[in-house]
């Protein structure tokens, strides 16, 4: 898969609906997009063997246990604790060759072989961590796929979620901290990430990459062509700038001012 066939793929999957959304795939376009030079089969060979593994341990075992045990200890996935800023754990052909990444990274995993096993299985956009929510017998349950999968408490997500700064009010509702998002919204999540880390280190050419991946994973939202607008000018493309805000600006029918105060600033640029 080239670039550009990757650009394509994930413009087709953008126009559709969240039902049936090929989370995995879509992951794999994004990271050839970024990386165009490797192999993407080791990521679905990864993906089947995990699918196998835990529909075999399913029949002797909980859920919650199965899909932990056999994510991070069979695969031997888990969270990457001592280079945790590396750029290769937002990537899932890295993160297959590496076995570590960051939490929605390595969530991505999670969720495609519990679908495959026929587990009910969905990311949680927690604050500053994300999480998984998998529905059992006893009712839903927070797993942490950064922590070898394991169960997060109540009164654990109530820590965390004052420790990111929700209220008290908002941070003792678990029906809010456990609400279940799609898995595009899943896969957005992980390029905002990428886009904050390259933005850090001033790596534009990969922040714009990133942002252009959200902007094709959810055509309709104009505030990742304002993140591309900000990335191009960064690296100085000053004209492709403008046609990034000229389209954040006609998706939000022309009354985005962050996008025209940007547009009036890169316009004086080129004067």
């Amino acid at each position: 898969m080239t670039r550009d066939e990757a650009e394509g793929f994930l413009t087709e999957v953008g126009g559709k609906a969240d039902g049936g959304f090929p989370l995995l795939e879509a992951a794999l376009a994004c990271a050839v997009h970024e990386d165009p030079v490797r192999d993407p089969e080791q990521v679905r060979s990864f993906a089947a063997d995990a699918a196998r593994r835990l529909k075999t341990r399913l029949q002797r075992e909980s859920p919650e246990e199965a899909l932990a045990e056999t994510m991070a200890g069979d695969m031997r996935l888990a969270g990457d604790l001592m280079t945790y800023e590396s750029p290769e754990n937002t990537d899932v052909i890295s993160i297959v060759q590496r076995r570590k990444g960051l939490p929605v990274a390595l969530g991505v995993f999670y969720l495609d072989a519990a679908r495959q096993a026929g587990l009910d299985v969905k990311g949680v956009d927690f604050p500053g961590h994300f999480l998984l929510r998998i529905e059992t017998g006893e009712g839903p349950l927070a797993l942490d796929p950064f922590s070898e999968g394991r169960v997060v408490l109540p009164s654990e997500l109530t820590r965390r979620a004052l420790h990111a700064g929700l209220t008290p009010n908002v941070a003792e509702r678990l029906d809010a901290l456990m609400a279940p998002t799609s898995d595009r919204a899943v896969l957005i999540r992980l390029q905002n990430n990428i886009f904050a880390r390259a933005v850090a280190v001033r790596d534009f050419a990969r922040a714009e990459r990133s942002a252009l991946r959200r902007a094709l994973l959810d055509p309709a939202d104009h505030r990742p062509w304002i993140d591309v607008a900000a990335a191009r000018e960064g690296q100085g493309a000053l004209a492709g700038a403008l046609q990034a805000l000229a389209n954040a600006q006609r998706l939000d029918g022309g009354a985005t001012l962050a996008a025209r105060v940007a547009r009036e600033r890169v316009r004086l640029k080129l004067n």
